[in-house]
């Protein structure tokens, strides 16, 4: 199976982002990461590519999956080939938003802080 080319574009600290990084990490996927949140111009491409502002958002081999979650992002890849399925589990939850918590210490600067538990 040959590696898929992969641009994804995700927030810094978000559960939804680090959902598709999980998957990501979980099959050993090289990817292209866009922060849509340290570079405003990979927003704005990410809407003009996706016609929509929600993220994340990956591009995988020029198909455009919008606003999905690492578990969609899986499936995707699964159904269409890309991946043999694995029952290793991901390291850390692939369908959520950030808890309270996180989103707490995002807001006290605290970033570099936050733990992302499965």
């Amino acid at each position: 199976m040959s590696q898929p080319k992969i641009t994804a574009y995700l927030k810094t600290y978000c559960g939804w982002s680090e959902g598709v990084r999980a998957i990501f990490r979980k099959y050993g996927l090289d990817y292209e990461e866009k922060d849509i949140i340290k570079n405003p111009a990979f927003r704005w491409e990410m809407e003009q590519k996706s016609g929509q502002p929600l993220s994340p958002c990956v591009v995988v081999n020029d198909v455009m999956l919008a606003d999905i979650s690492g578990e969609e992002v899986e499936r995707y890849m699964i159904e269409n080939g890309l991946l043999t399925a694995s029952d290793t589990a991901p390291d850390a939850p692939i369908n959520s938003a950030c808890t309270d918590a996180q989103h707490a210490a995002m807001a006290a600067g605290q970033a570099g802080k936050i733990t992302f538990v499965n």
